[in-house]
Parts: C-alpha cells; sequence; structure tokens
C-alpha cells in the first residue's frame, strides 16, 4: 500500500518528472519519501489532537489559546515534511499570499500575547476568532478563485441594499 502511494507521489524514476516529494528539504536533511509522509501524518495528527483537546479547556480562553495556537501552528507547518521547508517559506510568502500569512502570523502572535502576557479573556477569545479566520482565508489562497467566490457570497449576504 504505502509502495502505490509513494510511486503515485513520487512518479517513475525513468520519467525524470520533478515531484514535490523528490526535492531535498534545502540540502539539511534528506528524508525518504516514506518518511517524509509519516512525518506530516505525525505532525498533522499532533496539531488536530491539540485543538480537538483544546475543546476541553474552552472555559479556560488562556489555556484553550496556547494550546489551540500550538496545534494550529503543528498542523499548518505538517506540510513542511512534504514540501521542505525552503519551499514552503516561499509558497507562504508569495505574492499572492503574503498579506494572509502576515495576519495569520500576526493573529498568531496577538493571541499568544493576549493568553500569555496580559492574561485577559476577552482579548484571547477575539484573537482566536480572528486567528480562525485569518487561517481561513490563508487556506482559501491555496485553492484557485476560493477566496474571490467567498468575497462576493460575503457581499451578498451583507449588502443591505434592496
Amino acid at each position: 500500500m504505502w509502495q502505490k502511494l509513494k510511486q503515485s507521489m513520487v512518479g517513475d524514476e525513468e520519467d525524470g518528472g520533478e515531484s514535490f516529494l523528490n526535492d531535498e528539504s534545502d540540502g539539511l536533511c534528506s528524508l525518504s519519501p516514506t518518511q517524509r509522509i509519516y512525518g506530516f501524518a505525525a505532525c498533522l495528527i499532533a496539531g488536530l489532537a491539540c485543538m480537538l483537546l483544546s475543546l476541553i479547556v474552552f472555559t479556560k480562553p488562556i489555556k484553550f489559546a496556547i494550546l489551540f495556537t500550538f496545534g494550529n501552528v503543528l498542523a499548518v507547518g505538517s506540510t513542511a515534511f512534504l514540501l521542505g521547508l525552503g519551499q514552503q517559506m516561499r509558497m507562504m510568502f508569495d505574492s499572492v499570499r503574503i498579506y494572509a500569512t502576515a495576519i495569520y502570523l500576526g493573529c498568531v502572535v496577538i493571541a499568544l500575547i493576549f493568553a500569555l502576557l496580559i492574561h485577559n479573556k476577552i482579548l484571547t477569545i477575539i484573537a482566536i476568532i480572528s486567528e480562525i479566520c485569518a487561517l481561513i482565508w490563508y487556506s482559501l489562497s491555496y485553492i484557485p478563485f476560493a477566496r474571490r467566490m467567498v468575497s462576493e457570497l460575503m457581499i451578498r449576504w451583507c449588502d443591505t441594499e434592496l
């Protein structure tokens, strides 16, 4: 099963085609395609588990913010195993999604500041809601025409003119 998945993602060696799993991770480490898939899955599952566990402590916004944000960053960072850290950074800071990335990272930092330094529950919840919205907008940048469609949909729903 893993061999078929690996072949479908990497392709045949005689093909000579470039694949995102064939790229070396900036020369810093060389993981096999199977190890990259395992790393991606482990990081993604750990991130999702942290986000789900954060719901248990939802009544304590500071603990919720820390656990949710850590899980969120783990889940987003899991794709670095597949792409490599350099490629992921280039994609994150591409001109198409530079603003979405900056807003998302800013919301992550603000949520942690409100939770760890200021200890204000209301501001922490507002920052977490902003973080979720920023993550959704950032994720939509990877789907062609998704942000335009969501924008037009929101304009239709929120337009009060008759």
